[in-house]
Parts: C-alpha cells; sequence; structure tokens
C-alpha cells in the first residue's frame, strides 16, 4: 500500500496534540515554536522502518487498542493524518521525535514496513534556548 490511505495534510487537532507532548521534552516557548514550524512545513515522506528506527521506539503490536483502531480505519479506507516529528541529531545521540502519530507509524508498518509515510519535521531546537 503506497499513499492511499494517506490525507495530504494533518488534522488542526494534530497540532495542539502534538504541543502537548512536546512540552515533556522542551521549554513551553520551545514547544510553540516547534509547532510553529510544522505548520508551515512541507510535507516528505519517510519509510516506516525508518521512522520507527530513527525514533528508537518499539513497534507496538497490532492488538494495541490505537493502533488497531488505525488498521480498521484503513480497512474502510478512510485516511490517515500525516504525522509531525522534530528532527533528530545524531551528534548528540538525540534521536528523532515523533510528536503526533506513532501509533499511525505502526499501524502503517504492520500494512507495509516500506511504505511511505507523509511527515512534517521541525528542526530541533538549539540546546538552552
Amino acid at each position: 500500500m503506497a499513499n492511499e490511505h494517506w490525507k495530504n495534510d494533518p488534522e488542526d487537532h494534530d497540532y495542539p496534540a502534538a504541543q502537548h507532548y512536546l512540552h515533556l521534552l522542551f521549554t513551553p516557548s520551545q514547544a510553540v515554536a516547534i509547532v510553529d514550524q510544522l505548520h508551515s512545513a512541507t510535507t516528505v515522506t519517510f519509510a516506516a522502518k525508518d521512522l520507527l528506527r530513527a525514533s528508537q521506539l518499539e513497534l507496538l503490536g497490532r492488538d494495541n487498542a490505537h493502533v488497531q483502531s488505525d488498521l480498521d480505519k484503513v480497512a474502510r479506507g478512510e485516511r490517515l493524518s500525516p504525522v509531525l516529528l522534530v528532527r533528530g541529531d545524531q551528534t548528540r545521540g538525540l534521536a528523532l521525535v515523533i510528536a503526533d502519530g506513532y501509533h499511525r507509524v505502526c499501524a502503517s508498518y504492520w500494512l507495509d514496513e516500506n511504505s511511505s509515510i507523509p511527515a512534517r519535521i521541525a528542526k530541533r531546537p538549539k540546546a538552552n534556548t
């Protein structure tokens, strides 16, 4: 399955969800700045397996309720929202952050690990800003 199960743009509610999560990792002002970048970023694609590897997150099982919900949506012909990311920094040992869409990445992996997932990606803030 290629991009037929993806929307072109993130849902409006994905941005506040991403910001809420990012508040756990960054200062409030950094989180706002990241979400502002995500709003204006161009949509690009990455393979499901590469997103999981770069984020260093484990693949959630098909039995995870949220993953299964996304798989059910695709089976019904509904499109999933692109994922929102914060670029990792290998030189600093910092993994890619999936700010919104972890379950969608896992669901897409279960459909085809090589599938292209549309994403918006923001730069990681510099340390101590």
